[in-house]
C-alpha cells in the first residue's frame, strides 16, 4: 500500500506535526547547548531568548492544531486497532497535547517571575511582563518546568517508538497517515 492510497491527516495537520516536530528539537538543543557560552554573555542571551521564542512559537501552533483536530475528522488506522492499544493511544496524544500548550506557559511565567526581559525577535522591544518578579517563585517554576520537560521528551520517544512499532512491526498505516 503506498501513501497516496492511505486515508491521511488532513495536509495542514501533517505540516503542523512535522514543523513542531523540528521546532520542538530546536528549543531542546537552544536550552542544552546555551553551556556553550558563558553566563551573561550575548551568545548565551541570544541561545535563551531563541529558546523562549521558540517555545511559545510551539505554544501558538499547538492551539492552532488543537482546532485544526477539532474541526476535522481522524483517519482511521487500518487495519484497526485492539480497544487495549486504543485508549494508551489516546492518553498518549493528549499527554502530547497538554505538554505542547503548559511547558510554553510555564516557560513564559518562570522567565517573568525570575525578572527575565524578552525581546520581540531582531529588535530591542520588550515583551511587558504579566508576572512581578519573585524568585522563589521563579525557582520553583524553573524546576518544574525542567521536570515536566524531561518527561516530555520521554513521552515524545514513546511517541516516536509506538510509531515506528505501527509501521514496521504491526504494519498497519499508522505512520503513513501523517506522511
Amino acid at each position: 500500500m503506498n501513501v497516496a492510497s492511505v486515508p491521511r491527516y488532513r495536509p495542514a495537520l501533517r505540516r503542523l506535526h512535522w514543523l513542531m516536530a523540528v521546532l520542538v528539537l530546536a528549543v531542546y538543543l537552544l536550552v542544552e547547548q546555551r553551556g556553550l557560552f558563558p553566563r551573561g554573555s550575548g551568545g548565551r542571551a541570544a541561545m535563551m531568548q531563541g529558546h523562549y521564542w521558540v517555545g511559545l512559537t510551539i505554544g501558538a501552533l499547538a492551539w492552532w492544531r488543537l482546532a485544526l483536530r477539532v474541526r476535522g475528522a481522524t483517519p482511521p488506522i487500518t487495519p484497526p486497532l485492539p480497544q487495549w492499544q486504543a485508549w494508551p493511544s489516546r492518553l498518549l496524544h493528549l499527554a502530547l497535547y497538554v505538554f505542547l500548550v503548559a511547558m510554553p506557559l510555564l516557560g513564559l511565567a518562570t522567565a517573568w517571575s525570575d525578572g527575565k526581559v524578552l525581546y520581540l525577535p531582531f529588535t530591542g522591544i520588550a515583551l511587558p511582563s504579566l508576572l512581578a518578579t519573585n524568585r522563589d517563585l521563579a525557582h520553583q517554576l524553573e524546576d518544574l518546568h525542567g521536570s515536566i520537560g524531561e518527561a516530555f521528551y520521554w513521552v515524545i520517544g514513546l511517541h516516536v517508538a509506538a510509531a515506528l512499532y505501527h509501521h514496521w512491526w504491526r504494519r498497519d498505516d499508522t505512520l503513513r497517515r501523517m506522511l
